[in-house]
């Protein structure tokens, strides 16, 4: 097995800002033992001073994650030099029986990050995630909430998570009208096994100039081949078949290559579109977490690129699949169709 040890970390613009931020990020929910299975104070040291020598300077946490304790810990290991960190954590999701401790309102946004800042140790937070779309509070209400933390100088830039397309196309419409701070990130599950963001969100993504993280790149572990030496276990046994087809082809490529599973996953995600995405790498101890930042120094060779992408091929659906049919597409463009250059982002 090849033990590549990667090549020097490059930073990639965040969306459409000016803000430079590191093509992998570092995960942080695995920053704690609260929740039974996590990394202790000393061993999250490890991770961060392991991503802090690869180049890495995005950090990726949330109010949620082990009960507070993982911006606890990320606050503690960044104090000695903030600046030279990309801080991002996120509010929404439920923190107490209070109604009003969770979702997406100005006034859980406001409570949340106030906590978020005390437990960071830090007066401000370069990114301020929407963590999941509650279905309750008004679109403009969320702009205009998040529009005044930037105001106040406590948030440098926005970005949102795990919510439907048409409804963020609307948010950044509106703060494009309105002249409030606009969103500069999408933060989705994507991986091999998890392309149905390819339908809607990516493109969008592309359209309105939103920097992509990818959270669970690994599909939850399916990808790292683990679940297949699992068998008759009970995790195993949640697992669709088809899941584990390409986990199957995952572990295939890689050993052909000389790579780890992981690894091979990784520089998928990272290779099978021109739009930028940057993985979330996530680990429970700092020899994992260098294990898969090696990937920066691995690139597939197109074979395997399009075997990989051929065993997990979403079926985009209505209208994307009606579009993109020969004949259909003559209908609209007429005969010099396959002769118009398109636009580099999709309109």
């Amino acid at each position: 097995m090849q033990t590549t040890k990667g090549a020097d970390m490059r930073y990639v613009l965040f969306g459409d800002s000016g803000l430079r931020v590191s093509e992998l990020a570092l995960g942080t929910m695995t920053f704690g033992d609260d929740w039974g299975w996590g990394a202790d104070a000393a061993e999250s040291r490890k991770q961060l001073e392991v991503f802090a020598e690869a180049g890495g300077n995005l950090i990726d946490t949330a109010n949620k994650y082990t009960n507070g304790s993982a911006e606890r810990i990320v606050g503690g290991l960044i104090a000695a030099d903030r600046d030279r960190w990309v801080v991002s954590t996120k509010y929404t999701l439920s923190m107490g029986p209070d109604p009003n401790a969770s979702g997406n309102s100005r006034k859980n946004l406001v409570r949340s990050l106030e906590a978020s800042l005390r437990r960071l140790d830090t007066d401000y937070v370069d990114i301020l995630w929407v963590h999941a779309w509650d279905f309750l509070t008004s679109p403009s209400e969320v702009m205009r909430a998040l529009d005044d933390q930037v105001s106040a100088g406590k948030v440098l830039y926005l970005g949102v998570s795990d919510a439907p397309a048409w409804q963020i196309a609307r948010m950044q419409t509106m703060a494009e009208l309105r002249g409030w701070n606009p969103l500069a990130g999408l933060q989705v599950e994507h991986s091999l096994v998890q392309r149905d963001v390819e339908r809607e969100l990516l493109p969008m993504a592309d359209a309105l100039g939103l920097g992509v993280t990818a959270w669970a790149p690994l599909g939850g572990g399916v990808l790292t081949g683990k679940y297949r030496s699992l068998e008759g276990e009970r995790r195993y046994a949640e697992q669709p078949e088809w899941k584990l087809r390409v986990g199957d082809a995952v572990v295939e490529v890689a050993n052909e290559l000389g790579f780890t599973p992981a690894q091979v996953a990784l520089a998928w995600l990272r290779q099978h579109t021109e739009q930028p995405i940057i993985p979330l790498i996530g680990a429970r101890t700092a020899a994992q977490l260098e294990q898969s930042l090696a990937v920066t120094g691995i690139a597939l060779p197109q074979e395997h690129l399009d075997r990989l992408s051929a065993v997990s091929a979403p079926t985009l659906g209505f209208p994307h699949d009606f579009l993109a049919q020969p004949d259909i597409r003559q209908v609209v463009l007429g005969d010099q169709a396959d002769l118009i250059v398109p636009p580099r982002r999709p309109r």
